[in-house]
């Protein structure tokens, strides 16, 4: 289907999603989350792709919430409202949800609502240009796609807070040092390392990948026991197995 908001490609196993409005710094809007998710659906439709990969045009990965569009939407107490909330709760739930890993490609800033994207993401790899913020107090805002769950349990409560407290920059490889993103890269390998990243991903068991991906998302949800009882409790049937097992034999 056309897209007028992102772009959407598919290369050798690998599906890009691309937020397209690089002179509003990919800001969001409920279109552009609605056309990503259609796209996001695509991907989930191809048997040929394995990893998807979430990127943004020019200088930024998605700067947040389109604030001119917001004004005449009139957010009360803080709240961005239903119209923007649906769409973005929608689509970091199928980026959750989706049985193939999404990577996420930080090109450039990575601002608020474009930071809870990206914390839906299974792995980040940055540019050194990438900066990241949320800034939601700094416009009377409050979060309302899940910063406050997502944020402290990948930087911890007190770099969560301190980041959303002073709404203040992080620079990528502080971003690195935190454990917000993988790895940062000089941009002009951003590319060639998210596809190496992409094609090692490939080279394994989608059907064990997706199931890790599942045990890995429920387990977030659980007590450390539970997320145990989760792994033998859970039946996963894999179909590749005994063709990879042969396969290492008889290179032995």
């Amino acid at each position: 289907m056309p897209y007028e908001h992102i772009l959407y490609e598919t290369d050798n196993g690998v599906a890009k999603i691309v937020f397209n409005r690089p002179k509003a710094l990919n800001a969001l809007h409920p279109d552009l989350l609605e056309e990503a998710h259609a796209a996001l659906d695509q991907a989930a439709r191809d048997d040929e792709v394995g990893v998807v990969v979430l990127t943004g045009s020019g200088r930024a990965f998605c700067a947040g919430v389109d604030l001119v569009a917001l004004g005449g939407m009139n957010p009360e107490h803080g709240d961005v409202g239903e119209v923007l909330n649906g769409p973005a709760r929608a689509f970091i739930d199928a980026i959750i949800a989706i049985p193939k890993v999404v990577i996420g490609m930080i090109n450039g800033f990575c601002i608020t609502g474009g930071l809870e994207l990206a914390l839906a993401c299974d792995l980040l790899v940055a540019s050194e240009e990438a900066r990241f913020a949320d800034t939601h107090a700094k416009w009377g805002l409050r979060c309302t796609w899940g910063m406050s769950a997502r944020l402290p349990r990948r930087v911890g409560w007190l770099k969560a807070r301190e980041m959303t407290y002073t709404a203040g920059m992080i620079p990528a490889r502080e971003a690195e040092r935190i454990g917000l993103v993988n790895q940062t890269v000089p941009a002009d390998q951003l590319e060639a390392t998210v596809r190496q990243l992409a094609d090692s991903i490939l080279a394994n068991s989608r059907e064990s990948v997706a199931a890790h991906k599942y045990l890995y998302n429920e387990g977030m949800k659980r007590t450390l026991g539970q997320s145990i009882e989760l792994e033998f409790s859970t039946p996963i049937e894999i179909s590749d197995t005994a063709e990879r097992l042969a396969g290492f034999a008889k290179k032995g």
